[in-house]
């Protein structure tokens, strides 16, 4: 048997073959989990504030500043690695491990002598970033039992606040320091990772590694199918989020607003996401996923395009109920496909998640295509049309059952 204090040791007690929601909820180490998500993707966001200094440090173009930022995203391709190997291992080091890698990672950009060597900070990084989310989400749904909406859930929030928080601690640093002295933040992310192993060493040891771990290739063949419809959902998902997160701001200044009130209009969409998140857990945990998906799908894209076809204060609202109806899609998704494939729970949530990160960027350049063709207006309109394409692949996804009904 392995050490309580082992950082090979797995993260939660042996999961039983079926989800059981009449094993009480114990939160402690979901919402430690979740904390150190926040801290670890703190530390990730503070790269779009470094960025112009980057810019004029190195003398870089757009493409090769823009190319940064890629550097940290693309390694989430290796998810799926991470999270099969976390399916037959177990990984414990790779979470407690997670914030304080990425703190010593991204304080160190700022002591990059040279271009290759700053891409190479960034490119660990985002290996470091992928191995955390592929180990660290399936511990938290492992842990959260018959509850997973409700754990995966407080999982997400954290990084909606790493992302949220990132931003504005680069920020703040850098009106106090300079990009080396960036390296004093590393400290706080040391500590994280430090009382994250207290937190986690608490639990049983028998987590994050399946019971009965199925050979890959297998494994994906019995994925295919429900991987096929949630990719489409992501996909239509993507455009929804895409255009206000990225194209909000100038949507609305284009139609008269202040600047102040078209920067406002992000955070009202990510703090409406953050709300989206929490509360879709605790519905799908007693309604379905279905249910969920399909109130995002109904409410979202409406309340977007509405939000393109109104004007003045009304428009905020609006937009706060597109981002939470949109954003509670997300952890019904990721419990629909932890919950299906129990024994192989560490790939399946890799796999999505991948996704996830791959097709945001995608639909993103999607709708920057749109905007270019047709004008702002009709990348919104079109970009909440597409969503309810969704509908027929929710109808062929499997039932779960809400607590107190049986599934099916």
């Amino acid at each position: 048997m392995v050490p309580a204090m082992d950082p090979a040791a797995d993260l939660s007690p042996p999961e039983p073959a079926v989800e059981d929601p009449s094993i009480p909820f114990h939160p402690a180490p979901v919402v430690a989990l979740s904390a150190g998500h926040a801290s670890h993707d703190t530390y990730t966001n503070m790269l779009p504030v470094l960025l112009p200094l980057f810019v004029q440090r190195f003398a870089l173009t757009n493409t090769a500043a823009g190319s940064l930022a890629a550097f940290v995203q693309f390694p989430s391709i290796l998810q799926p690695f991470f999270g099969y190997l976390a399916d037959h291992r177990g990984l414990r080091w790779m979470v407690v491990l997670g914030p304080a890698s990425a703190a010593t990672l991204m304080c160190l950009v700022g002591w990059a002598p040279a271009y290759a060597v700053l891409a190479l900070l960034l490119i660990t990084a985002g290996i470091s970033s992928a191995a955390f989310h592929a180990v660290a989400s399936a511990a938290a749904g492992r842990a959260s039992h018959g509850h997973l909406g409700k754990g995966l859930s407080i999982w997400m929030v954290g990084g909606e606040v790493g992302s949220t928080l990132g931003p504005l601690v680069a920020a703040a640093a850098l009106s106090l320091t300079t990009l080396k002295g960036l390296v004093w933040l590393m400290p706080l992310g040391w500590t994280a990772s430090f009382v994250l192993n207290l937190a986690l060493r608490r639990l049983p040891q028998h987590a994050v590694g399946s019971t009965a771990p199925v050979h890959w290739r297998p494994a994906l063949r019995s994925m295919r199918r429900l991987m096929v419809l949630v990719t489409g959902l992501v996909a239509l998902r993507a455009m929804a989020l895409a255009a206000p997160r990225v194209f909000g701001p100038l949507f609305l200044e284009q139609q008269g607003a202040s600047r102040f009130l078209a920067g406002a209009s992000v955070t009202v969409f990510l703090a409406a996401g953050v709300v989206g998140t929490i509360t879709s857990g605790w519905v799908s945990d007693r309604l379905g996923r279905r249910v969920v998906l399909f109130a995002g799908v109904a409410i979202g894209p409406t309340a977007l395009l509405l939000f393109t076809l109104t004007g003045g204060w009304v428009r905020f609202p609006l937009l706060f109920l597109a981002g939470a109806a949109t954003e509670s899609m997300h952890p019904a998704c990721m419990a629909l496909v932890q919950e299906t494939f129990p024994e192989s729970r560490g790939l399946a949530n890799a796999l999505y998640l991948s996704t996830v990160f791959v097709l945001s960027s995608v639909a993103a350049i999607a709708v920057g295509a749109i905007v270019v063709a047709a004008g702002l207006r009709w990348a919104f309109v079109i970009s909440a049309l597409v969503v309810f394409l969704s509908l027929p692949l929710i109808a062929f996804l499997p039932q779960r059952a809400g607590r107190g009904r049986k599934p099916r």
